[in-house]
């Protein structure tokens, strides 16, 4: 269970010694963001769809691709539609959820074009925005992307 950011930085490593790699991403976003999810009065200073959680989470996928070695994603951002057009979009292929998630996520990713999503994505890893939730709203709407 990959759950803490210095993981990332021993992961090419790792890759060679386990069967699989799961990232748990409601610590490791707390973790990256050096923030308490549970205080109401800071949660809201991370957003899961920031380029710098995204380009993690790509880094991590692209190693294990490399590697061989299945990456699964489970956490909440898995459940959420916007969140799993992004991680389908930056080449996962196995979400956990909640079974009461799984409807709109099958929508989701049913009316998407992951290459065209992933095409997408890669131009706005690098964006100094702290969030590209509003541009990825924006993107699946005139996709016909069902969030």
């Amino acid at each position: 269970m990959l759950e803490v950011p210095s993981l990332i930085f021993q992961l090419e490593e790792l890759v060679k010694v386990v069967d699989f790699i799961s990232i748990g991403t409601n610590d490791l976003a707390q973790f990256l963001f050096a923030t308490d999810r549970g205080n109401p009065m800071i949660w809201d200073r991370y957003d899961s769809l920031s380029p710098a959680f995204l380009k993690a989470l790509k880094y991590i996928n692209d190693i294990c691709k490399r590697a061989g070695v299945s990456c699964s994603v489970c956490g909440e951002i898995a459940g959420r539609p916007l969140e799993a057009l992004a991680l389908v979009g930056l080449g996962y292929t196995s979400l956990s959820m909640a079974p009461s998630s799984l409807g709109a996520v099958k929508a989701v990713i049913r009316s998407m074009n992951q290459a065209q999503v992933e095409e997408y994505l890669l131009t706005q890893l690098n964006s100094p925005s702290p969030s590209i939730r509003e541009k990825l709203k924006s993107y699946a709407m005139d996709h016909g992307i069902f969030i």
